[in-house]
């Protein structure tokens, strides 16, 4: 059964959005302040506080420091960490060292080289993405029979989810702009985009 990632949450109706649809994953953009989506990690914790138990809490960070991801873990606040800057093997190996989570390793699909790149990860999951949180969506074309169990992120929304599922297969669809209207989350498209993909599963 593909998963659903509502990924950018900032708000407490955002909370109040998923707990009613129950993706399976929930995700907070953490200390980015590129983001217009970003949270401080005492505002992640806040959030992550109200979510259902039963959805996992995703801390996404850019070139973050182990150690404020580690006190996420630590504290409850996450369950996951997704990593979406520069992080290499290095840095994966420290983060196991200081907490136990799952690891999630995004990259920018351009080619086939990156494809390739993002099969090697020693990372539990790998996130293929067209860019950095903008919603471009990159060339299905070139994940098709990828080796191993990925998220998909990048432009998705509920009218292009049974697309990318019929031809990826992927583990995981993650949405943040396909799910909003001026910027914000949107309850009707995510219980839209959530009820796609329990269809098509």
């Amino acid at each position: 059964m593909t998963k659903i990632k509502i990924c950018g949450l900032s708000r407490e109706c955002d909370i109040d959005f998923v707990n009613e649809t129950k993706p399976d994953y929930a995700g907070f953009v953490v200390n980015f302040p590129k983001s217009r989506r970003n949270v401080s990690p005492d505002r992640a914790r806040e959030l992550a506080s109200r979510l259902s138990p039963e959805i996992t809490p995703v801390g996404v960070f850019v070139d973050e420091r182990p150690e404020v991801i580690a006190e996420l873990v630590s504290c409850g606040a996450i369950r996951a960490a997704q990593l979406h800057g520069s992080e290499d093997e290095e840095y994966i190996k420290n983060l196991r060292a200081l907490c136990r989570c799952e690891i999630i390793q995004a990259f920018r699909v351009k080619d086939e080289e990156g494809v390739r790149r993002a099969a090697q990860s020693s990372a539990d999951y790998v996130l293929l993405d067209g860019g950095q949180g903008e919603g471009r969506r990159f060339d299905w074309k070139l994940a098709e029979n990828f080796p191993r169990p990925c998220f998909i992120a990048g432009g998705l929304c509920a009218e292009n989810a049974a697309e990318v599922m019929e031809k990826l297969r992927p583990f995981a669809l993650d949405m943040s702009s396909g799910v909003e209207t001026d910027g914000f989350k949107d309850l009707e498209k995510i219980r839209a985009a959530v009820a796609a993909v329990r269809r098509f599963s």
